[in-house]
């Protein structure tokens, strides 16, 4: 998601750069930079809503699809872990730094993703 945010950021800036060769008075300057950025917003939610239809479908299938994000999250922590004793020099092994950054931001962005998918769901539902 903060990619998404980036380039709409981005285009946000960009937009604000035409809109302040364009229009003249700062009213219409101001309403116009409001209506962009709650179209923004609302494009946001919409991606959020379709991801987490994604994994409700997810959810339907058999044991393997309904496990998928556990056992990633799973498989990263246990990665992540390993990485740490080899790091620590407990475990004779070379790991890349360029392994290292690419684990750290899938890990992130799962336990971010999942853990943060879970409570908007819940939140969602009525459940805390």
């Amino acid at each position: 998601m903060a990619v998404l945010t980036s380039l709409f950021t981005k285009l946000l800036g960009n937009a604000d750069k035409v809109i302040d060769e364009v229009v003249t008075s700062q009213e219409e300057k101001l309403t116009l930079k409001n209506k962009l950025q709650e179209i923004v917003n609302e494009h946001q939610g919409i991606i959020e809503q379709e991801v987490t239809k994604r994994w409700q479908a997810d959810m339907q299938g058999n044991w393997l699809t309904k496990s998928i994000r556990p056992l990633v999250m799973a498989w990263l922590v246990v990665s992540t872990t390993l990485l740490i004793f080899i790091d620590a020099g407990a475990i004779t092994f070379v790991v890349e730094d360029k392994w290292v950054d690419l684990l750290q931001i899938v890990l992130i962005t799962v336990i971010g993703a999942y853990f943060g998918s879970r409570g908007l769901e819940k939140i969602k539902n009525g459940k805390q």
